[in-house]
């Protein structure tokens, strides 16, 4: 969300760094570093997730190194505080994304729709073999257990778990299917219906060709077709209105160099003859200082004249849209400097009907000094533009859209928003019917002669049916090709444990031989009176004495092969069950001569047989 966000709000780069700007007193594209930033995490994160889908699909438990780890919660509080800090101070990027949405809503229906396909395949796996899992416990199970699964039916649990899965992606297919009747674009209409190309005002001239607020950036925006001129227009302390968007001279000018102490002085207070001593265009030519990350490089002759460039004043150009800023404070044009800008431009004699005056301060004075000047409004209701006979409005494109263009366009009122840099922004405004933009990039928007995203209902619709159908062919294959191998798995199953049955019936006995190399060869059968003692050693001495043994023991051989024991040719007749030290010790009396030792008596103990 946040890298989608980002990239939709492109046309918002240059703000946000110069905010920064202001904040910091250092230029650096920090737009730019978000936008990569978010692009790294973005990878990284998606190929952790798929690594680790994978494993788990391989039924290998993930183990993430501690490092992984770290990235990861790392990832997460970056996010969470750049949201934070998106939705508190610029909640109207979100206006930019919605707006996005009505240009790339067909296009993200026809790309969710295919996402939704590529995900049907573990679905349906999952699904299959769950069903197969069911069919195959039911084959297995008894008479008995048949009866004792009606009291635990886990039958029935198996196939619950196919709802949870199968369901939801079945609703939200469903939902992607029906999308279209929902969607609402500008760009989605019949040919005859499309408005004609919004005219082009030149943000402070071209900027992203020559200095912004000087000549030769003025020059460049004529030359690429320019309808109109956009730019800002301070007054020196000595009366001379003079073109300059900052409120100081650091960035646009070399007063780092002149004077670095007045460096983050406001403009106004400073007289025009120091002023037009400063140099306005070497900052440009600086790769470190250029305003716009995708601007095009510079001609060397171009880079030699922006290297040549001043602060202009009033009267060194025609200009349309004024943004007058008002001198600060302690200023002695602060109340007056309405009347001044309009003195000059009356003393300069610009046609009144090319000047569109866009200040709300003193209107009626301008009104009557200068009645062929075209007032500009600002986002305010069609009856207060009415009340105050003003037909045409500058407004910002994020706040126009969700806020009443309808009324706009049915009041007759000419719309000039601003400021429109990305290509798929002009042809919203294009599709909109917007009479004129302002931008920074027109030699790019200049070029356009069609909308993009541009479509006809009639096209729309066959997308959207075909997009459908191809989609439903394809979860269909996949849904048989599992179902199809699953039920193959378990014919196989069945096969098998059906020929396993039949070899063990008809085998015959085996009679199970002992190795003469086990215990169960090395020591007799213990006789039927030795059970009662079964479990349980008797580490005790014996109470009575052992009988003599008649016959000795013959020697353990093993024969010709080993799965036969030799026989044992005698009996051992004892009163009691022998307990393994017993056997051992008649054993080697066999062999040895018997020696009479007084045995010390101890209490019994019976541990249990390992």
């Amino acid at each position: 969300m946040l890298l989608f966000l980002w990239i939709e709000t492109s046309s918002e780069y240059f703000n946000f760094d110069w905010v920064t700007f202001l904040g910091t007193g250092y230029w650096f594209f920090w737009s730019i570093f978000i936008l990569s930033l978010a692009r790294i995490l973005t990878a990284y994160s998606s190929l952790l997730l798929l690594l680790g889908f994978l494993l788990l699909w391989e039924r290998i438990e993930l183990y993430l190194h501690l490092c992984h780890k770290i990235l990861i919660l790392l990832v997460i509080l970056l996010c969470v505080i750049l949201m934070f800090i998106i939705c508190k101070f610029w909640k109207e990027r979100w206006l930019v994304a919605g707006l996005s949405m009505q240009i790339f809503a067909p296009y993200v229906h026809l790309v969710s729709i295919t996402v939704m396909v590529i995900l049907f395949w573990p679905v349906a796996f999952y699904v299959a073999r769950l069903e197969r899992e069911v069919r195959m416990r039911r084959y297995r199970m008894t008479h008995s257990e048949k009866k004792r699964l009606k009291k635990c039916n886990v039958i029935t649990r198996l196939r619950g778990l196919q709802v949870p899965v199968g369901l939801p992606f079945l609703l939200i297919l469903l939902s992607l299917y029906l999308m279209p009747l929902g969607i609402y674009s500008p760009c989605i209409q019949e040919k005859e219906n499309l408005g004609p190309k919004p005219t082009i005002f030149g943000h402070r001239g071209a900027p992203m060709l020559g200095p912004e607020n000087t000549m030769m950036s003025f020059e460049k925006a004529v030359e690429h077709g320019a309808h109109g001129l956009e730019t800002d227009i301070h007054l020196s302390y000595d009366h001379v209105p003079f073109l300059m968007h900052d409120f100081d001279l650091k960035r646009t000018t070399n007063i780092g160099e002149v004077q670095p102490e007045s460096a983050f002085e406001n403009p106004a207070f400073f007289n025009w003859d120091f002023l037009s001593t400063l140099n306005a265009g070497k900052w440009f030519v600086k790769p470190e200082l250029r305003p716009f990350y995708n601007m095009k490089p510079l001609s060397e002759a171009d880079k030699e004249r922006a290297r040549n460039q001043s602060i202009p004043t009033l009267k060194e150009r025609k200009f349309v849209i004024f943004d007058l800023h008002r001198p600060p404070p302690k200023h002695p044009l602060r109340h007056t400097f309405v009347r001044q800008v309009v003195s000059v431009i009356l003393a300069s004699k610009i046609e009144q009907h090319l000047i569109f005056w866009l200040p709300a301060h003193d209107r009626q004075y301008v009104r009557s000094v200068a009645p062929g000047f075209q007032h500009v409004g600002r986002l305010v209701s069609v009856e207060t533009l009415a009340k105050n006979n003003i037909s045409i409005i500058n407004v910002d494109y994020k706040k126009l859209f969700p806020n009443g263009l309808r009324d706009y366009k049915a009041a007759n009122i000419h719309i000039n928003v601003y400021t429109v840099n990305a290509p798929w922004l002009f042809s919203l405004a294009w599709c909109s019917r917007i009479n004129s933009v302002t931008t920074d990039n027109i030699g790019l928007l200049s070029q356009l002669d069609h909308p993009h995203f541009f479509m006809t209902p009639k096209f729309y619709v066959f997308m959207w049916l075909l997009a459908d159908i191809i989609s439903v062919l394809f979860i269909v294959a996949i849904f048989c090709f599992h179902w199809r191998r699953e039920t193959e798995k378990e014919k196989l199953f069945e096969t098998s444990s059906t020929r396993t049955d039949l070899h063990i019936a008809m085998k015959p006995p085996v009679r199970v031989v002992e190795s003469p190399w086990t215990l169960a060869a090395l020591y007799p059968a213990l006789p039927k009176s030795g059970k009662e003692h079964q479990g349980h050693f008797n580490f005790a001495a014996p109470s009575k004495k052992l009988l003599p043994i008649k016959n000795a023991v013959t020697p353990l051989k093993p024969g010709k092969h080993e799965i036969q024991p030799p026989m044992p040719t005698t009996v051992f007749e004892l009163t009691q069950a022998p307990t393994r030290q017993a056997t051992s010790e008649a054993t080697f009396q066999t062999t040895l001569p018997t020696l009479k030792v007084d045995k010390p008596t101890m209490p019994s103990i019976e541990v249990p047989y390992p």
